[in-house]
């Protein structure tokens, strides 16, 4: 039986993750093994940070809803709670969306959380 190597099949899995160590700065991007081990490290973060974006953006929308809704004299936590009682769901995103694009619209529903409370 003749000897088998694994030369095709290392050769297919080096140029993959040098494939995808396109852009990284000198070795990183050139030599296998600091490819192989940026790329892990790359797609931890990448995977850890997919979490933190969205708690990022939720912290982002509370914000720019908590400053319009005092400007019309609410702090955050009356506003979300009248909208509540009101049974009005939106969701933050959208909140914080109207705030900075539609004002008059974001203050019907401060009106409206107001009545509630």
């Amino acid at each position: 039986m003749p000897r088998s190597t694994g030369n095709v099949a290392s050769r297919e899995r080096h140029r993959r993750v040098l494939k995808q160590a396109k852009g990284f700065r000198g070795a990183r991007s050139k030599r296998f093994r600091s490819a192989r081990e940026t790329l892990l490290r790359s797609m931890a973060y990448a995977t850890r940070d997919r979490k933190t974006r969205k708690r990022e953006f939720r912290r982002l929308w509370n914000v720019r809803i908590n400053a319009a809704a005092r400007e019309f004299g609410l702090s955050y936590s009356k506003f979300i709670g009248g909208l509540n009682k009101a049974g009005i769901d939106v969701n933050r995103k959208i909140l914080a969306d109207l705030a900075v694009s539609d004002p008059s619209s974001f203050s019907k529903l401060v009106e409206l959380a107001r009545a509630e409370i």
